[in-house]
């Protein structure tokens, strides 16, 4: 299936991608149009981003906390001292229907990979990737036995993803240091977060996950990116809704005005760079890599300026794997013969319609059900038979 007439987001370079099964089979430069597939206009094209960290089950959860903390623990204490109620309501919602709409709240907004911290998800997924090759701990904190999981034997091939340095005071930054101390398998550690790490301990991660809209909720600060990038891979994360938005596009035009990263290292943060540290075969757009394409209107001259202007509005595609996930309404009539295989749901995000593959609507009732004061950023939009 041919895409045609697209703008490349970081290059500026009109293209027409070609998709066959899972993979890109061809890209040209050429104007010219395929018949066989789609043609847009006034469209940017970019790999389907990657979400470095998030919780898939929290994100039904409004954000929670009204004071600025001083750690994450300091967060949880008064989270559940003052919010039980709202926390209650949520959980009436069973884990499987909320882990389903953690996976659509990334696919509408253009996220084709997901790094879920904490167990494996328990739902069968076809519509993103989530990647689970790796081995979560909680934090130095709140997980009893880190020390032990940190170093067992049989997964020191994994690396080892956790919560580090997430506050501000004396704390977090011992916290850092404590666990670099107790790895002593030398495992590759990511950390989530960092709001207190140094740059002479950033230099024993192989990776940072950076969580701005987090931070910010939390702690009134984040992590000087500006100077642990010199000694660490930046990778991007949202975080659940308990603490963010739903919208990564939100997260990412906050830490665009930090200019703690150049735009384009922040883009990088969202697709080559994270693909290269979790080895993944996707974040860039060329021959052999996998079929993971987003594509939105261009609402700016330039063409990166129009990728840090996007909302899930704007997208016009989701591609994952080769399948297209989500179509705008405008589109979805040119290619419904080849999906009449696949159910869609039609649903309303803005003031823009999109097909999205699966019982999207039947998911929304469910929720609406056991939670009926549920503030979901899309709306059911009722089909004929």
């Amino acid at each position: 299936m041919w895409l045609n007439n697209l703008v490349m987001a970081d290059t500026g370079q009109n293209v027409n991608i070609n998709v066959e099964g899972e993979k890109i089979s061809a890209i040209t430069s050429s104007t010219s149009e395929n018949k066989s597939g789609l043609t847009f206009e006034n469209a940017i094209v970019f790999p389907g981003l990657i979400n470095s960290h998030d919780h898939l089950d929290f994100n039904l959860f409004p954000q929670l906390g009204t004071d600025t903390y001083k750690n994450y623990s300091e967060w949880g204490k008064h989270l559940h001292t003052n919010y039980k109620a709202e926390i209650d309501a949520v959980l009436k919602v069973s884990q499987p229907l909320r882990e389903k709409w953690g996976i659509y709240k990334n696919l509408l907004a253009g996220v084709t990979t997901v790094l879920n911290h904490g167990k494996n998800v328990g739902i069968k997924n076809k519509l993103i990737n989530i990647y689970e090759r790796k081995h979560d701990l909680h934090s130095v904190a709140f997980d009893r036995y880190w020390r032990l999981r940190l170093n067992n034997p049989f997964k020191r091939k994994l690396p080892v993803v956790i919560h580090a340095g997430e506050g501000t005071d004396r704390a977090a930054k011992k916290e850092i240091d404590t666990l670099l101390k107790w790895n002593l398998l030398k495992r590759d550690l990511i950390a989530i977060h960092g709001v207190a790490m140094r740059s002479e301990q950033a230099r024993q991660f192989k990776a940072l996950v950076w969580c701005p809209e987090s931070n910010y909720y939390l702690l009134n600060k984040t992590a000087p990116i500006n100077e642990l990038k010199l000694d660490t891979r930046i990778l991007f994360g949202t975080d659940s809704t308990l603490t963010g938005k739903w919208n990564i596009w939100d997260h990412i035009r906050l830490a665009q005005k930090t200019l703690l990263l150049h735009d384009m290292e922040l883009y990088h943060s969202l697709n080559c760079t994270a693909a290269g540290i979790w080895e993944i075969n996707t974040g860039t757009l060329f021959m052999g890599m996998s079929a993971d394409i987003v594509v939105a209107k261009k609402k700016e001259i330039d063409p990166m300026d129009a990728f840090f202007a996007t909302n899930p509005a704007d997208i016009l595609l989701v591609m994952s794997k080769g399948r297209i996930r989500v179509i705008d309404a405008t589109l979805y009539p040119l290619i419904a013969a080849n999906l009449k295989h696949r159910k869609y749901s039609l649903i309303k995000i803005g003031d823009s319609y999109k097909y999205v593959q699966g019982d999207l609507t039947g998911l929304i009732k469910a929720i609406k059900k056991y939670y009926p004061e549920a503030q979901l950023p899309v709306e059911a939009v009722p089909t004929k038979p």
